[in-house]
């Protein structure tokens, strides 16, 4: 019976279960010294080393299953002489055969279930891996399209924005055109010399919208580099280039716009005073301008000449000095005046805005 069942394994294909019952057949036989019965052990060994690649073992099996059939095809003549008195104890095997067999089949018709149930719950397992990969897929294609209509949306509105700063600048540049126009059908050079200073205004805030358009960043302006086209622009107004120099000793700073144009309005009048006022009959010399920002998020001016020292802007009455101080006072700053080799003026603002 255990050597039956050890084949049946084989042809399920559990050799390591085949391999157990033939070593339980094994002893049995060996207790009942019974070379014919062997002979399905043989068989069985032969079987299962054959399928697992032990040839050698499969050989010599088989070869020990031939000599024990040779063996009882000899003793077939006495078989049947003593068939009758076996009779009995072969059915009595036979009962037991089919007892093991009913056994077994219960055993095997068991384990096909389990293994179709197993079977079953993989593909279910698979079948809502592959729904739920269905719907990840989808929402990510829908993600991926609202992020490129979202991302198509941003780029209309910088380009519009662009548009917009191009179009302001353009605007002022008329506006300091009509102005330059009508200086020049001025005669009094008070006049003119106003609507000179009306026009550098005008121009430093025309750079502010001409940073924004031309820069990578919409929503600030990179004080250094205004402050330098600011600082150029107004020298060549007054045709000093050759004569004052204007450094800017500081680290690139960006701010936002609502603090950029008020900050140029201020350096614009601070020029424009000091190249006036601080380098009479023709002197040359030369301006500092300091901006940077402190770990508590205040800003830090800095104007400075080396000229004569008779600024007085801080608390000068003319439009300049007025101007200066609402600008300073709308960012919510300070400033103080210092002469001592020329002229320096100290701002600090609190409301001011890093970009």
């Amino acid at each position: 019976m255990y050597a039956a069942i050890g084949s049946v394994y084989i042809s399920l294909k559990k050799h390591n279960l085949a391999e157990q019952f033939f070593k339980k057949s094994k002893l049995l036989y060996d207790d009942l010294n019974s070379q014919q019965s062997m002979g399905e052990y043989y068989s069985g060994k032969e079987r299962l080393d054959s399928v697992t690649g032990n040839w050698k073992s499969a050989y010599e099996h088989y070869k020990k299953f031939i000599a024990i059939k040779d063996s009882s095809s000899n003793k077939a003549s006495l078989q049947k002489l003593v068939g009758s008195q076996l009779q009995f104890e072969n059915e009595k095997k036979e009962t037991l055969a089919k007892a093991a067999q009913k056994k077994k089949d219960v055993v095997v018709l068991a384990e096909i279930k389990r293994q179709q149930n197993i079977r079953n719950a993989a593909f279910g397992a698979l079948l809502l891996v592959l729904l739920f990969s269905v719907v990840v897929f989808r929402q990510r294609n829908k993600i991926a399209g609202e992020k490129k209509k979202s991302d198509q949306l941003l780029l209309d509105k910088e380009l519009l924005l662009r548009e917009i700063h191009h179009r302001v600048k353009n605007n002022l540049e008329v506006v300091s055109s009509l102005l330059a126009l009508q200086s020049a059908q001025i005669d009094d050079e008070q006049t003119k010399d106003a609507m000179q200073e009306s026009q550098n205004r005008v121009h430093s805030i025309g750079i502010v919208h001409q940073k924004l358009y031309q820069g990578t960043n919409l929503g600030g302006i990179e004080m250094k580099d205004y402050f330098i086209n600011l600082s150029e622009s107004i020298l060549d107004s007054f045709g000093a280039e050759k004569r004052v120099t204007i450094e800017c000793t500081m680290e690139q700073l960006d701010v936002d716009i609502d603090t950029a144009v008020p900050l140029g309005l201020i350096v614009n009048e601070l020029l424009t005073n000091t190249l006036k006022y601080a380098f009479p009959q023709g002197q040359a010399g030369k301006v500092q301008i300091k901006l940077h920002k402190q770990k508590d998020g205040i800003l830090q001016l800095e104007v400075s000449d080396n000229g004569v020292g008779k600024s007085g802007i801080t608390h000068g009455t003319g439009f300049g000095g007025q101007l200066v101080a609402l600008l300073t006072q709308q960012l919510g700053g300070t400033m103080r005046e210092e002469k001592s080799n020329g002229t320096k003026i100290y701002f600090e603002f609190k409301n001011a805005k890093a970009a």
